[in-house]
Order: C-alpha cells, then structure tokens, then sequence
C-alpha cells in the first residue's frame, strides 16, 4: 500500500475549512493547503490561512486569482499572479515557499507555467508541488470518494491527492474517506512524493520542463 500526501486547494473558505481543519485534527493527519491568494483580503479568510498553519500544515501560493493557467499567459502576468498572492501570504509560508500552479481542471502539462514565472520561482527559491492523484470532488461532490479510495489502493507511486475546501459539500465525505484510509493502514506523509516536485527550494529537478511553456504574446 502506498502513502499518501493530501493536499487542500482554492481555499480558505470560512463555511468548509474550519470543518477540514477540525477533522484533520481529530485523525492527527497532516495536510497542505495551496490558497488563492485574492480570498486572503478576507481577513476572516486569512485568518483559517493562519490557523491552518498555526495547526502544522504547510500553507502555499495557488496564484492570486486561479484564472487561466500561467503557461498560456504573458510573462509580466503571469509573475504578477505570483508575486501579489505572495505579498498576501506574508508570513505564512515558513520555512518553505511552497507554490502550486493553476491545472486548468487537473491536467499536467507546459500549460501550468511559462518560462517567466518558472525564472521567478527559482529565484524566489520556491519549492513547486505538483500531484498525481485529481478525484475531481471540485465537480462530483458525492461520487469522489469512491474514486479517490481506488486511486489509492491502485497506486504503484505514493499518492499526492488533490482535494479542494470549497462550499460545494464535497468535504462532508472527508471524514469517512480519512477514517477508511486509516482503516486500510495507510501511512500520510508531511511532505510531498519526490515524483510530484519538479522544484525544490528554487532548484529545478526532473519534470520542470516538461510543465513549462514559452511566454505567450502579452
């Protein structure tokens, strides 16, 4: 059985965090959370960014506004979709910087940075986390923990999982999915797979250029 590391994206969302933290908590599972960074002027938002961190979990930067992935932007865009939701998480991310790109619905490819932003993250020393496990619960609010649990168990490769704390009722289910993991014996990892790091405290590493396209047109 493979471990598994789970991940919390396009948060922190006050009706739904606070109850992922909560259970989180109660499992003793770790977690980390990519945040879009315009929902921290929210001070009620920042504040469970804050939370979560003060909680032990690693939070990062999921872009300012999660709109169309970085690849296929400008390069002044696509660093200011970095920078702003950077200047947002200001203190939040030691003692790593930790950036997820936008997949456009989960898929991995050149699209999910250009070639200024990847220069950006290296020189930021940025650690860039990408997955291998989408159970699309950002769609299918009652039909993902069925996949998610067969992701896990059909893995070969410890499992970085995507989910999302969004107010779409998904996360009811966590709780049952976490204890049916535990169940199982699956071990949760702190840190993310190797395999899902194409960046590691600015140096790049096997896989980054393959998520990297040129700059598009401004």
């Amino acid at each position: 059985m493979q471990p598994i590391c789970l991940t919390f994206d396009n948060g922190p969302e006050p009706e739904v965090t606070p109850g992922v933290l909560e259970t989180l908590a109660r499992r003793r599972i770790p977690a980390m959370f990519f945040v879009v960074g315009e929902k921290l002027r929210d001070p009620a938002r920042h504040a469970l960014a804050a939370r979560a961190r003060a909680e032990g979990h690693p939070v990062g930067n999921h872009t300012l506004t999660h709109g169309t992935p970085l690849g296929r932007r400008g390069g002044t865009e696509a660093v200011a979709e970095i920078e702003a939701c950077e200047a947002l998480l200001a203190g939040l991310q030691a003692p790593e910087r930790l950036f997820r790109p936008n997949g456009g619905g989960g898929t991995l490819g050149p699209h999910l940075l250009n070639a200024s932003a990847a220069r950006r993250l290296q020189a930021g020393s940025h650690t860039v986390v990408l997955w291998n496990a989408i159970p699309r619960d950002f769609e299918d609010p009652e039909g993902w923990p069925d996949r998610a649990l067969a992701m896990h168990a059909e893995a070969t490769a410890p499992v970085l999982m995507v989910l999302h704390d969004l107010p779409n009722g998904a996360m009811r289910h966590l709780d049952r999915v976490l204890g049916t993991l535990q169940d199982r014996g699956a071990v949760f990892l702190a840190e993310p797979p190797e395999a899902c790091v194409p960046m590691r405290r600015g140096v790049a590493l096997p896989g980054l250029e393959a998520c990297v396209s040129p700059d598009a047109a401004p």
